[in-house]
């Protein structure tokens, strides 16, 4: 992304950079879409780290119009599970995602159960109200470009809540 220096000369710097965007800023029907209202549609917001955003514009500026698109998102190793949660309700966080980024749909299949969805808690944190604990662990991830993986037995059946393992990567 880079600041629109036709639109804001004073503010913006000659620089780019690239950025992961890690959740959708919530919108807020009350307030007019200016400023107070960034995140309503249809407008699109970042909110920038200050490292990041010093190096597009001055940072005195705050609020500046940039122009941006969309890249594959370059990754090393594989996509990462977190395992949270209880017996019940298993929580698992996914991260280190690439190609398209953005997660559409998950599933988990235990080693004694078949293929089951799970729901978007928050942000990338899924869910599954399965009682899945002893059986080892396999996820497929689908991103917003179709594509799907299937990651097999990423858990092992001796898994505990609050570790990571790593599967496959797009």
């Amino acid at each position: 992304m880079k600041c629109n220096h036709h639109s804001d000369p004073q503010w913006c710097l000659p620089g780019t950079v690239t950025v992961t965007a890690t959740n959708l800023c919530p919108p807020n029907s009350a307030l007019p879409n200016d400023n107070g209202g960034w995140c309503n549609p249809p407008l699109q917001h970042f909110d920038m780290a200050q490292p990041a955003f010093q190096q597009i514009a001055i940072y005195r500026s705050g609020i500046v119009p940039i122009i941006f698109r969309r890249v594959p998102c370059m990754r090393k190793g594989g996509v990462r599970f977190t395992i949270n949660g209880h017996s019940y309700f298993n929580l698992v966080l996914i991260t280190n995602v690439g190609g398209a980024g953005d997660v559409e749909a998950v599933s988990i299949k235990g080693s004694n159960t078949g293929w089951q969805p799970m729901s978007r808690n928050w942000g990338q944190n899924w869910q599954s109200n399965s009682y899945l604990n002893g059986q080892s662990l396999s996820f497929q991830v689908s991103t917003s470009d179709g594509r799907t993986i299937t990651s097999y037995n990423v858990a092992p059946a001796n898994w505990q809540f609050s570790q990571t393992f790593e599967g496959q990567q797009f």
